[in-house]
């Protein structure tokens, strides 16, 4: 598979088996809340559709303003296990120069040395490292998140959406997630400032995953 492709090869669905994840074994974590068994079903490996999903950002802008992207281009790996969620496993990894927040203008100043430096650094990455049960159809994924090669620890809530399978026997899971950093924590650190002493662009920026993922066959 490229490495960065808008579409996957999908596989129907089989009956789950024992993971062989490519990550490495998955890291335990205790659950405060048991697991509905009805998910265990859906224990397998999953693969992002990006025609039906958004991994995006917001950001306060002038301080009276929010502008929101998204990145358009992204490889992910996906294992969830209904059984027991602490053995769930994820990574994605972004392509930095293909934010897209609508204004071309602003999208050649987000690629550029004040913010991602998408010519020296054209990955992000995210890789879990624990995620936990903590309510009916929540969940805690801890993880690391890289950007300019600085790596550095976020947490992630994650709520389940549903599960269906689609007209062409596809079968779908759904979740939402957010979290919020700092983004000079990760050597973004653009500070001009307003004519009133207040930031052009705020710290924070809010990381959204509206994910739809389709489950497939381990290769």
């Amino acid at each position: 598979m490229n490495l960065f492709t808008r579409a996957a090869s999908l596989r129907r669905p089989a009956p789950p088996t024992a993971p062989q994840h490519p990550l490495g074994p998955p890291a335990f974590a205790p659950t405060a809340n048991r697991a509905d068994p009805a998910l265990a079903a859906l224990t397998g490996e999953w693969l992002i559709d990006p025609a039906h999903s958004r991994i995006g950002f917001s950001v306060r802008h002038a301080m009276v303003t929010t502008v929101r992207g998204s990145f358009t281009e992204y490889q992910s790996r996906l294992y969830f296990d209904g059984r027991d969620p602490s053995r769930s496993r994820a990574e994605i990894v972004l392509s930095t120069a293909s934010v897209d927040t609508g204004v071309e203008q602003r999208d050649a100043h987000l690629v550029g040395r004040d913010f991602l430096d998408a010519a020296n650094h054209p990955r992000m990455r995210f890789v879990s490292t624990t995620v936990q049960l903590v309510e009916p159809d929540v969940y805690r994924m801890n993880g690391e998140l890289t950007i300019k090669d600085i790596t550095r620890p976020v947490d992630l809530e994650l709520t389940y959406i549903g599960h269906v399978v689609d007209a062409f026997g596809d079968e779908r899971v759904g979740f939402d997630g957010t979290t919020t950093i700092n983004r000079s924590q990760w050597g973004l650190t653009y500070s001009q400032k307003l004519a009133e002493g207040g930031a052009m662009v705020s710290e924070k920026v809010r990381l959204q995953f509206d994910i739809a993922a389709i489950r497939t066959l381990p290769a």
